[in-house]
C-alpha cells in the first residue's frame, strides 16, 4: 500500500455529503472547503443566497454545493430545514443525504453583564446553541435512519463548533459563554446516545481567532497583547488551522473518538 492510498483510506470523504453552517467566511468557509477538498460534497446553510464563494470554490475542487436559505435566527425556519433538506422531492424535498453535519454559524454580542439585554442574550442563545441543538437533534435522526448496530454504511459524523468560553467565563460576553457551554455538554450527552448506533458526535473548541468576530478584542491594544503573551505558539490563530482538525473529525480516522471537542487554541489552555 502506498503513502497515498494509507492516507487515503482514512481522510477521504469521497462520496459524503457535509451539511456546514457558516460557511460563508472565517472559519466556517475554511472547514468547507477543507471537507470539499477531501472530497466531500457541500449543502451551505445561508442566510444570504446572494453570497456564493464558498460554492464556487468547491465547485472548482470538482464538488456539487447545494445553497439552502435558512436563518438560524429564526427558530421555525431552523426546526423545519433538515426535513426540506432530506425528504424526497415527491414530498418537496431535495432528496438529499446527510453525512456530515458542521454546525459553525455564531454572533457575538459584549456588554458589561449587568447591562446585558434581554434581546441579545436570546439572540445569541438561539443562534450559538439552540440552533445547534435542533440541527443535530434532526440529522441525528435522519443519521440514525441510515447507520446503526451492523451496519455496513460508514459512521455519521457531527461536528458542534464550540470554544475556549466552553471552558472559561471570558470577559463581557455572559452569553456567548453560557452558549458555548451547552454546546459542549450538548456534545456529550448526544455522544452518550449516539456512538453505539453509528454516529460520532465531537466538536472543534477554538481559541483566539483572526476573524470578524474578534474584530474587538484584535483592535483593544491592552486585550490584544495581555492574550497575545499567554498564547505559547506566539500568534492568534487562523481560519487556515481548523482544516485538519475538521477533515479527522469527520472522516474514518476519528471513528473511536467520541464526546470530545478538539481544542485548537495554540497552547492557550495549557498555561
Amino acid at each position: 500500500m502506498s503513502s497515498n492510498e494509507f492516507l487515503s483510506s482514512f481522510f477521504s470523504l469521497e462520496g459524503r455529503t457535509a451539511l456546514v453552517t457558516g460557511g460563508t467566511r472565517g472559519i466556517g468557509q475554511k472547514l468547507a472547503l477543507a471537507l470539499a477538498k477531501a472530497g466531500a460534497n457541500l449543502i451551505l446553510i445561508q442566510r444570504n443566497l446572494d453570497s456564493r464563494d464558498t460554492a464556487t470554490q468547491a465547485e472548482a475542487l470538482g464538488r456539487t454545493a447545494t445553497i439552502v436559505q435558512c436563518d438560524l435566527t429564526d427558530k421555525a425556519q431552523v426546526g423545519a430545514i433538515v426535513q426540506k433538506i432530506t425528504a424526497n422531492k415527491d414530498a418537496g424535498g431535495l432528496g438529499l443525504v446527510i453525512d456530515i453535519l458542521v454546525n459553525c454559524g455564531g454572533i457575538q454580542r459584549r456588554a458589561p453583564a449587568e447591562t446585558f439585554s434581554d434581546e441579545d442574550w436570546n439572540d445569541v442563545l438561539q443562534v450559538n446553541l439552540s440552533a445547534v441543538w435542533t440541527l443535530s437533534r434532526d440529522c441525528g435522526k435522519h443519521m440514525l435512519a441510515s447507520r446503526g448496530v451492523g451496519s455496513t454504511a460508514h459512521r455519521g459524523k457531527i461536528i458542534n463548533v464550540a470554544s475556549l468560553l466552553s471552558y472559561q467565563g471570558g470577559m463581557t460576553v455572559p452569553a456567548y459563554a453560557a452558549a458555548k457551554h451547552g454546546v459542549l455538554g450538548l456534545i456529550r450527552a448526544l455522544s452518550n446516545e449516539w456512538s453505539s448506533k453509528g454516529i460520532n458526535v465531537n466538536g472543534i473548541s477554538p481559541g483566539y481567532i483572526a476573524t470578524e468576530m474578534n474584530t474587538a478584542l484584535i483592535a483593544d491594544p491592552v486585550r490584544s497583547r495581555q492574550i497575545m503573551e499567554r498564547i505559547p505558539i506566539g500568534r492568534w490563530g487562523a481560519p487556515g488551522d481548523f482544516e485538519g482538525p475538521v477533515v479527522f473529525l469527520a472522516s474514518r480516522a476519528s471513528d473511536y473518538v467520541c464526546g470530545e471537542s478538539l481544542v485548537v487554541d495554540g497552547g492557550w489552555m495549557a498555561r
